[in-house]
């Protein structure tokens, strides 16, 4: 019986709390109704704005207040806020808005508004907020009976708040990563496009890049791969040194080789690798030096501009050749922007208007590199000259683990001494490979292929080198 008192007594007052906050709720928020009502809105602004002094002054936080817009501009920090904080924002906030447009390979995420997201730079823990304000827009006062007065724009703002000794990292340090680290996300969330010329001697980039080559898959030489890949990430990398040696910040790659070996593929996988876009430029498209100049300022950094079979596209004399040129046609060519010549495409990749633009990449290909002028392929030009041979056994082994799915065979070793003797290209062995993907012995059809090209390829050396003794002796020494 003592029991259910005790209880009972419990209840009461329990409900009796309840009932005394419920109270002390309507009694607040009559106050503020009346306060709202009857007292002017600028005596409540002043009391609100003094409150908050005081709040300031006893606290130790700092609040930074970025607004989307300065001006009529947007805030550059505010749009690297919401790009940075979209990583953040997926992990640790309750509402996160998710886009895709065209232009980006993967979702983006972004915080909802009122969401707060904390951070931890080098030990400094922070605190994001998405501040969002309606307001009336200014042209519906003048006309309060039209139809659109009810609408209101948004305003909106980050607020990053840390300790207030933390000041000076925060600007000088935290802030400037913000704005790299939302650079690097942007860049790596773009896709990449290929462009090229249109009749107005302007670029096109409508065209989105998908080919899916990469340096996992690229069948060529492995040291050779690796050589490259470490280059290029030099390169990505070196913008103080260049800045420091005095350099602008490209990098020219000359890929010759027989048709086949894999110039085009090795393109594409370092623009996968980069995340570049590509300028195809085909000179035979190109009136003239003036407009071949428009073309290299119209690229964007960090792209790779492109131009294959130098030596086939157009004929592009040499520098003595257009000095004769000049003196024997002045009446008939006085202005020596009548077509692209070699001087021209020199002081367009390699002149002062080549210093425009930055983190950029000259490739040219050519299956003759002998046929170029030596003032063209010259160091710091052509940086790197990379040479594209014939497939070597680890470039085969890229292939058979590509299209077959297979590391090891029975008859590796076999094929590993016919490419030490046989003249083929990678293109001709992922030729082989597709057309027997679906034979029971894939790799026998290309051992039976690789005996009938050395076949042929046998007699074709005795024959050259006959000629070269018979030219030597008057007589043919070889059978």
């Amino acid at each position: 019986m003592d029991n259910c008192f005790q209880d009972h007594g419990n209840n009461n007052n329990g409900t009796a709390v309840i009932s005394t906050v419920a109270s002390i709720a309507a009694s607040a928020m009559l106050i503020r109704t009346i306060v709202y009502d009857y007292i002017p809105h600028e005596i409540i602004n002043f009391f609100n704005l003094k409150f908050h002094g005081m709040k300031r002054f006893f606290s130790s936080q700092l609040t930074i207040v970025i607004e989307e817009f300065k001006g009529v501009s947007k805030n550059q920090v505010y749009e690297a806020a919401e790009v940075y904080l979209g990583s953040k924002g997926t992990l640790s906030a309750v509402r996160v808005k998710a886009s895709k447009s065209m232009e980006d390979k993967n979702l983006a995420f972004v915080m909802d508004k009122n969401q707060e997201v904390c951070d931890d730079y080098e030990g400094v823990m922070v605190r994001w907020k998405l501040c969002c304000e309606y307001v009336a827009s200014a042209g519906n006062k003048e006309h309060p009976d039209d139809i659109n007065a009810s609408l209101k724009s948004e305003v909106r703002s980050y607020e990053l708040t840390f300790h207030m000794k933390h000041r000076d990292k925060i600007f000088n340090s935290y802030l400037p990563f913000v704005l790299e680290r939302a650079k690097a996300i942007r860049e790596g969330n773009m896709a990449l496009k290929l462009h090229t010329i249109d009749y107005d001697h302007y670029w096109v980039g409508e065209v989105k890049f998908c080919h899916p080559m990469s340096f996992k898959t690229l069948a060529i030489d492995d040291e050779l791969k690796k050589e490259i890949v470490d280059d290029l990430e030099k390169f990505v990398n070196g913008k103080e040194f260049y800045k420091r040696i005095g350099k602008a910040w490209k990098r020219g790659y000359l890929l010759y080789g027989p048709p086949g070996t894999g110039k085009s593929s090795l393109i594409a996988a370092m623009a996968n690798y980069l995340n570049y876009d590509i300028y195809d430029l085909d000179l035979t498209a190109v009136s003239n030096n003036k407009d071949l100049k428009n073309l290299i300022l119209g690229m964007s950094n960090r792209s790779i501009l492109v131009m294959e079979d130098i030596d086939c596209t157009i004929k592009l004399p040499n520098r003595e050749e257009e000095k004769e040129d000049n003196n024997n046609n002045k009446e008939a060519d006085k202005s020596e922007d009548s077509k692209v010549t070699l001087s021209g495409l020199l002081n367009a990749i390699d002149g002062l208007w080549s210093c425009c633009g930055e983190e950029r990449i000259i490739v040219l290909t050519t299956n003759h590199k002998e046929k170029l002028d030596p003032a063209l392929i010259r160091a710091g030009r052509m940086d790197i000259h990379i040479h594209l041979s014939y497939c070597t056994f680890s470039a085969f082994q890229q292939l058979a683990f590509n299209y077959l799915g297979i590391s090891q065979h029975k008859l590796f070793e076999e094929i590993q001494g016919l490419l030490g003797k046989v003249q083929v290209t990678p293109a001709e062995i992922s030729g082989e490979l597709t057309k027997n993907i679906n034979s029971k012995e894939p790799l026998q059809e290309l051992v039976r292929f690789l005996h009938s090209k050395d076949m042929v390829q046998e007699p074709q050396e005795i024959s050259e080198l006959n000629k070269v003794l018979k030219g030597v002796t008057g007589t043919s020494c070889l059978c």
